[in-house]
Formats: structure tokens, sequence, C-alpha cells
């Protein structure tokens, strides 16, 4: 069974596309939690980061650096933004496939939650 983000990359769900390559897309969230809130998903479906593997390293490491020049793009870079994963239900997981949350233009206090 495909996940929520498996069908949006597969176009079977519309959504408010910001960005996509080989390896990813980058989508608005449908409930933010920051007035700029983004998610940065991989195509290749790891349900989450505890269980990616080495061979993951290339995607993981590109999800990052994706958010950061999407955060440039979208204009926070420069006043702070904030990139979450989340990672099994305590740690808010909702949907079993990896995706970064970038957050910004509001102040994000600490700690988180």
């Amino acid at each position: 069974m495909k996940t929520l983000f498996q069908k949006i990359i597969d176009r079977e769900i519309p959504a408010k596309l910001v960005h996509e390559d080989d390896l990813c897309i980058a989508i608005h969230d449908i409930n933010p939690q920051a007035p700029m809130h983004v998610l940065v998903i991989p195509k290749k479906l790891i349900a989450r980061v505890a269980e990616a593997t080495i061979a993951d390293r290339a995607t993981l490491g590109h999800l990052l650096l994706t958010a950061a020049a999407l955060a440039k793009k979208l204009g926070v870079a420069e006043s702070g933004f904030r990139i979450v994963i989340n990672n099994g239900q305590d740690g808010g997981e909702t949907v079993p496939h990896l995706h970064v949350h970038l957050l910004g233009q509001r102040p994000l206090g600490w700690p988180p939650g």
C-alpha cells in the first residue's frame, strides 16, 4: 500500500509543489506549523530515519542540502529556520515515509514540542 507521500510523488494526490529533482520533492505542508512550512520528501521510500541504511547516505544528505537551498529561495535563510525529522509515534511521526520539515517566518521556541 502506498504512503500519502508516494501518492503525491506519483501525482495521484495534488500538492503545492515547491521543488522537484531526481531524488526528492518539496511541497507546502497542508497543516502548517509556521508561516513557511515545507516538507522535503525523498522519492525513494525510507520509512523513517531509524530505518535508513548506509545506502541511503546520499539521499539523506541531499534532503538536508535541498532544505537549506529552499530556505534561501523562500527567504528564511538569514532570519533563521528549523529543520525537523520526526521518528516514531513519540517523535511525532504521522506518515511512515521519511521527510524533512522546513519551518520559518516566525520565532521558533526551544525546547520544541
